[in-house]
């Protein structure tokens, strides 16, 4: 039956959200804790609220087609977040992080986007109406997480090139100075 090989894809592609959304749950604190400004640190713990509710609902889709949502680790997430752990182990000015965590953290939402885009699809194709209704609530949560990244990172990167820019002055100074003349 053709719809086999389908279902199989739609099972492993949850299993492989469902690794995501976990690793996740653990990369999101450390960012909370890296960020300086309280605006991306409260989304950032806003976010590990809704996530905990994705991986509830994938778990709940798993368990209707009798699967277990354990036994997959999602590779592309882990890429996802070691860059992520990159940028925190920088030492970096403050809003100059702050806007290296909100990239790292739109990569992420864009994998989200596209992952979750796609399984809501394979859901409708097997005619699992609830679970595509359920992934798409998700999709469009993801979807709002990314929005206000982006509308953060309007502010906070102007901070940060202001940051960047009054170092590099300060270096400037540094290196720049005359020698004092002793008489």
């Amino acid at each position: 039956m053709p719809n086999d090989n389908l279902k199989k894809l739609y099972v492993d592609e949850l299993k492989d959200l469902f690794s995501a959304e976990n690793q996740l749950l653990k990369a999101l604190p450390k960012m909370a804790k890296a960020a300086s400004s309280d605006e991306l640190r409260a989304g950032f713990e806003e976010h590990l609220e809704q996530t905990k509710g994705h991986v509830q609902r994938l778990e709940n889709i798993l368990q209707s087609l009798d699967e277990s949502p354990k036994g997959k680790k999602c590779v592309g997430m882990e890429g996802l977040v070691k860059e992520g752990a990159e940028v925190m182990a920088e030492d970096l000015e403050e809003a100059v992080m702050d806007a290296g965590l909100i990239a790292a953290a739109r990569r992420v939402e864009h994998y989200e986007i596209a992952a979750y885009g796609a399984v809501s699809e394979l859901a409708k194709a097997l005619g699992e109406m609830n679970h595509a209704s359920l992934l798409k609530q998700t999709l469009e949560e993801e979807q709002a997480t990314d929005e206000k990244l982006t509308e953060l990172a309007k502010e906070i990167n102007a901070q940060a090139s202001e940051e960047s820019s009054q170092g590099n002055q300060d270096e400037s100074k540094k290196t720049h100075k005359m020698p004092r003349r002793v008489a």
